[in-house]
């Protein structure tokens, strides 16, 4: 997998954002290069290494990249038998890329403050410096502050914008497959001297099998560009659209069949074809009332953080009764269901 950026942040796979956030405040403190003056050069390296990590991680898309096909899938180079990795849904190229911010970006936006000590470099590689400005004042107090989480800003860093929420509508097929989904914006950038022009961009989505309504993901800063501001996150927010037969509970399928009451009675046999195309035969032996639920174990959604595993497909029943009956249907039912 190459880099372990959960062990970089000290943190498990199932880390959620609190625990990333957690873990990135208390290492990012440690190892800031102007607070280790004595050891600048491992302390920026790892200063680099720790904010690389939080921005993948706490990233959902890159996150899910990166848990699939490691280090390799977000430089778009797939590992040995990662078979399918850039063939799409529509047939074309689906390579993630990703291009690592500088550690002094993730770390003031995280903070709120703007570098205190003269500005950070370009921790993103640039040659001949170290990334840091020499003779910092970045003191003990600064670091106080930080801690106590009032990240109020110095004044004059340039605040961002509101992010921009958008509905990516997917069927429960994509949900319970997976699917890839390319997205076409226009954004406005601004170029070397300042003045806006517009730019067009394709974003890449990987959903994954079982992700729910509501699931976020978060491009960082694809908004407009403009001056004295950082530009908005675009945000996609998953929201599953109404199925023909399945219903979603949860990781739960629900569908309903209509039966008769002589089927109700006497035996049904459920026909079913899945959501990735299989077909299901499900006898049900048992009398079925007007409550009873059928339920098959491994047949409903998947769960997202336990792919192997699935959630159940469970039939309900709507019992059609007859409108009437004749005196002599009424008296066979009564000997029928009265008799030893």
């Amino acid at each position: 997998m190459g880099v372990d950026y959960y062990k970089i942040l000290q943190v498990d796979r199932s880390a959620k954002d609190d625990d990333l956030k957690k873990a990135y405040r208390k290492l990012a403190m440690k190892w800031h290069p102007d607070k280790n003056p004595n050891n600048k050069k491992e302390a920026e390296a790892k200063f680099k290494q720790i904010s690389e990590a939080y921005d993948v991680l706490s990233d959902p898309q890159k996150r899910a990249v990166y848990d699939q096909y490691g280090e390799e899938g977000l430089k778009g180079v797939p590992p040995p038998g990662a078979g399918g990795f850039s063939s799409g849904s529509d047939g074309g190229p689906t390579t993630f890329r990703f291009n690592p911010r500088s550690a002094d970006d993730i770390f003031s936006e995280f903070f709120g403050f703007s570098s205190p000590f003269g500005g950070m470099g370009d921790m993103g590689g640039r040659a001949g410096g170290s990334g840091f400005s020499r003779g910092g004042m970045f003191g003990e107090d600064i670091f106080a502050q930080f801690r106590s989480g009032a990240g109020e800003g110095s004044g004059h860093m340039p605040r961002k914008g509101a992010a921009i929420e958008k509905t990516l509508h997917c069927s429960l097929e994509d949900l319970y497959k997976g699917t890839t989904k390319k997205m076409k914006i226009s954004r406005d950038v601004c170029d070397s001297s300042g003045r806006p022009t517009t730019v067009e961009e394709i974003l890449t989505i990987e959903i994954k099998p079982g992700w729910k309504k509501g699931t976020k993901i978060t491009f960082p800063e694809k908004g407009n560009e403009q001056r004295g501001v950082i530009p908005a996150d675009l945000v996609f927010i998953i929201d599953e659209k109404p199925h023909s037969l399945f219903k979603r509970d949860g990781n739960d399928l629900v569908v309903t069949q209509k039966i008769s009451l002589v089927e109700a009675l006497t035996g049904y046999t459920v026909q079913l074809t899945t959501l990735d195309g299989r077909n299901l035969t499900i006898p049900v032996n048992s009398i079925i009332s007007p409550t009873y639920e059928e339920v098959v174990k491994g047949e409903g959604m998947p769960i997202p953080k336990e792919p192997s595993k699935k959630g159940n497909l469970r039939i309900k029943f709507n019992i059609k009764f007859p409108s009437r009956l004749t005196s002599e249907q009424k008296s066979g039912i009564k000997r029928l269901l009265t008799s030893p």
